[in-house]
């Protein structure tokens, strides 16, 4: 898979170069990773040509046998914790206990995909209980693989994301185009050699490694391609939807995350809860908690709680063991650094934060954010807070709704009859209650509206996203 430091990718079972190479710095140093290869466009046409071979006979080999294969990946994952989750941390910047833990989680998820799949059953329907017709028709209809599967996704979860992508597609009985970020590529190719080590056959995952910028219109176009299972930002993902016309997808794009605080909740509890959601991983997920919303009686007690526990965060290099690492790169940290300098000409209260070493940003936190101020919109992916003060829960829900997002929102509070009749006027794909967003448990359904994607993701949701149901019609004595 790699040779002097460069990297190959996997067609139809084996590891090949391609003339162009990427370089792969590390967010932390500025080191070399190292390279991964830039496929032509003839390269893409022949492994998409191979994917759809090798997916008919994919199709034919049993589920159990899938699953056992799969169950093969899991094992593997738990047994290369280490090795990693070192690389994981070079090449993203992500902490240590982070890295460890995407891993692991991985590993289930693969565990679970496989015994789910072995419920992909089909049914019997007769045609007798539909007003007009006899007992002369029976439908067997049965769950058949959509075809070639396109996977893309982005550098923060370099392992968890395209395995949640990989194992359903797989255990449908579908072949695999894997076209991960650039950054963080490194990471999920060490990923399918592991699915490849566990005997996936040659050329049901096939990976494809270049710019986006270079290869993704030509990808999602393609006539073969019969599935786009896509995360990355709005932008593109609204692109692809355009642009790629008939072709089923789903799409998991970017959040403005509100925690709702209100008057009655366990501010402590909360406050703990909120930090955790919005600093981790340096705030780089798109489920992280992107503004408070509080009830202006209770602000100044929350803000104080939140100041305690921001100043517990360690921020440095993620070998360290450090909450705060840097951001994926310069681009991003200019970003982030936009919105802040936005919201302190805008009149906000910066509370805590605002330093930057190159693409380390402090965790910050903004008081008294207002909505003509970029920040109370805009995705920031990035360890800045806005607090916004609301005299009331209606307000609270109609800034919470005005957004261009509706990925996840949460929910402070005791009483469960507000909890529930907030969760019911929230405009999003998960209401947590209680709890700050997060994707998970994996069995859960997971899901976006508005600008935050479109279908419904989760082991069983993803199977029979990327399956489909065949009817086979039966004439009895016609």
């Amino acid at each position: 898979m790699c040779q002097d430091n460069t990297y190959k990718n996997l067609f139809n079972g084996n590891w090949v170069t391609s003339k162009k190479t990427i370089d792969i710095f590390s967010p932390v140093n500025n080191s070399l990773v190292g390279k991964i290869p830039t496929m032509s466009f003839d390269e893409v046409n022949a492994v998409i040509a191979n994917s759809k071979n090798s997916q008919r006979s994919w199709a034919d080999i049993p589920i159990s046998s899938r699953a056992s294969i799969l169950h093969k990946c899991a094992t593997l994952l738990d047994d290369n914790i280490d090795y990693l989750s070192n690389i994981m941390q070079r090449e993203i910047a992500k902490d240590k206990y982070s890295c460890d833990a995407e891993i692991m989680r991985t590993a289930d998820f693969i565990r679970f995909t496989a015994d789910a799949g072995k419920h992909l059953e089909g049914e019997t329907i007769g045609a007798d209980n539909f007003p007009g017709f006899k007992k002369n028709k029976i439908s067997f209809v049965s769950k058949v693989p959509v075809g070639i599967v396109l996977a893309i996704t982005p550098f923060n979860y370099p392992i968890n994301l395209p395995a949640s992508k990989i194992a359903p597609a797989l255990i449908g009985g579908n072949s695999v185009i894997f076209k991960p970020s650039t950054q963080g590529a490194i990471s999920a190719l060490h990923l399918v050699a592991l699915f490849h080590a566990a005997g996936v056959p040659p050329g049901v995952i096939n990976t494809i490694t270049g710019k986006g910028s270079e290869l993704g219109d030509y990808l999602v176009t393609h006539k073969d391609i019969n599935f786009i299972n896509f995360t990355g930002s709005s932008k593109v993902g609204k692109h692809i939807a355009v642009i790629a016309g008939m072709v089923p997808m789903i799409m998991e794009l970017g959040g403005k995350d509100a925690a709702i605080v209100l008057p009655d909740a366990d501010i402590r509890s909360a406050s703990k809860d909120i930090v955790a959601g919005a600093f981790s991983y340096s705030g780089q997920r798109c489920t992280a908690v992107k503004r408070v919303i509080v009830v202006n009686t209770i602000a100044d007690k929350l803000i104080s709680e939140l100041l305690k526990n921001i100043k517990l965060l360690k921020v440095g290099n993620p070998e360290d063991g450090c909450e705060i690492t840097p951001l994926i790169d310069n681009k991003s940290a200019d970003y982030v650094q936009e919105l802040i300098d936005d919201a302190i000409s805008h009149g906000a209260n910066l509370l805590c934060g605002n330093k930057r070493t190159n693409n380390l940003i402090y965790p910050t936190l903004f008081d008294n954010v207002t909505t003509d101020m970029r920040l109370a919109w805009e995705e920031p992916f990035g360890p800045v807070l806005p607090v916004i003060r609301v005299e009331n829960v209606d307000q609270a829900v109609k800034i919470a709704n005005c957004s261009e997002y509706g990925l996840q929102s949460s929910v402070y509070t005791k009483n469960i009859d507000d909890a529930f009749n907030i969760a019911n006027q929230l405009e999003v794909g998960t209401v947590q209650i209680n709890n700050k967003p997060e994707r998970g448990p994996d069995h859960f359904p997971f899901s976006g509206t508005k600008s935050s994607g479109m279908g419904t993701q989760g082991i069983r949701y993803s199977i029979e996203a990327m399956t489909r149901s065949k009817a086979t019609v039966l004439l009895i004595n016609p």
